[in-house]
């Protein structure tokens, strides 16, 4: 197949240096796989962006297209659970990590990635949930899973602007819990506000006494995308037989605590991990996204750009300013 198409190229030069450039690419320059897919919508993710400057831990083998995030129409397959036409996603495993991903018009992966567009959402809302929000839904499973209901008491989500915490923030609402949102960008409260955060406070009120062994009592579960202190903090202010999810480290992989919280007030801390997720798992999350967990706000959470204005934004969310979603079009 000879088609033609853009990507963003991440490259290495000889002296060590990392470019990046759009670049036309054909089908034959594609990792092998058994489902071509022609993609509409990614999106940018903290990992991305990783990616993109070079980062060792995300992506070690260039030239490299980033994008964990892909979702379009399938245009081959040698699966026969897809055929051409079908509108499908692509999350995690590889994906744009040490495989092509969806930063490119095309990509070609393994059939055991692909999962179908569940009725109820359409591409470009998939790719506005993504990653972020499949980590997010993820994280409320555990939390439902461990018995822990609205009428429980409050949800605490730290960094709340950013994709996984804007949109557990939403999820959370949506279904009925009391959302307090840590976040430490005043500008933004009332975004936190439209998406249904009961009360907003600051990083500083999350970690005040983070010191001490054990802290008062406070949040019945905690979705946390930070780690680091502000993690350990909210472990120790979890209230009894509470449950507490984490998946980022923008704060530190380091997690300075003691086992007070655990044996003494039966917290469960659970490891989110949206990139091996079982194939049933990662259906029935999509199927609920698309339904009954379908959240109200993915205009309000969603930027829309297009491939060519990708090189703007990727230091930008580094650096901790993006607001919500990205969902990059592609041409």
């Amino acid at each position: 197949m000879s088609i033609e198409f853009t990507s963003l190229v991440v490259d290495k030069t000889d002296d060590k240096l990392f470019t990046r450039e759009l670049r036309k690419r054909v089908i034959a320059d594609l990792p092998p796989g058994n489902v071509l897919v022609r993609v509409r919508y990614s999106s940018l993710n903290y990992k991305d962006a990783l990616s993109a400057t070079g980062h060792p831990g995300v992506t070690r083998t260039f030239p490299h297209t980033p994008g964990i995030d892909a979702a379009g129409e399938v245009v081959s397959s040698d699966n026969e659970t897809f055929s051409p036409g079908d509108n499908v996603i692509i999350t995690g495993y590889d994906l744009g990590m040490e495989r092509d991903g969806g930063w490119g018009e095309y990509i070609r992966v393994p059939s055991e990635w692909v999962v179908r567009l569940p009725e109820g959402l359409s591409l470009r809302e998939a790719m506005i949930i993504g990653t972020a929000g499949f980590t997010a839904a993820l994280s409320i499973i555990k939390l439902v899973q461990s018995g822990i209901t609205a009428t429980d008491g409050d949800i605490l989500v730290t960094g709340a602007t950013g994709g996984v915490g804007c949109m557990a923030v939403s999820l959370l609402c949506h279904l009925g819990y009391r959302v307090v949102a840590a976040s430490g960008k005043e500008a933004d409260h009332t975004f936190l506000h439209t998406l249904g955060a009961a009360d907003i406070i600051s990083r500083e009120q999350v970690i005040t006494g983070h010191e001490r062994p054990m802290l008062k009592e406070r949040w019945a579960g905690v979705v946390d995308v930070v780690g680091g202190t502000t993690l350990a903090a909210a472990i120790k202010s979890t209230r009894y037989g509470g449950a507490v999810t984490c998946c980022g480290l923008v704060g530190s992989i380091e997690l300075p605590l003691n086992i007070y919280p655990f044996i003494l007030r039966g917290v469960t801390l659970f490891g989110i991990d949206s990139v091996n997720c079982p194939t049933p798992l990662r259906q029935q999350i999509w199927h609920k996204l698309a339904s009954e967990w379908k959240p109200p706000h993915l205009s309000q959470i969603a930027t829309e750009i297009p491939l060519e204005l990708l090189e703007e934004h990727i230091s930008t969310i580094l650096q901790g300013g993006i607001r919500g979603r990205v969902v990059v079009k592609l041409p």
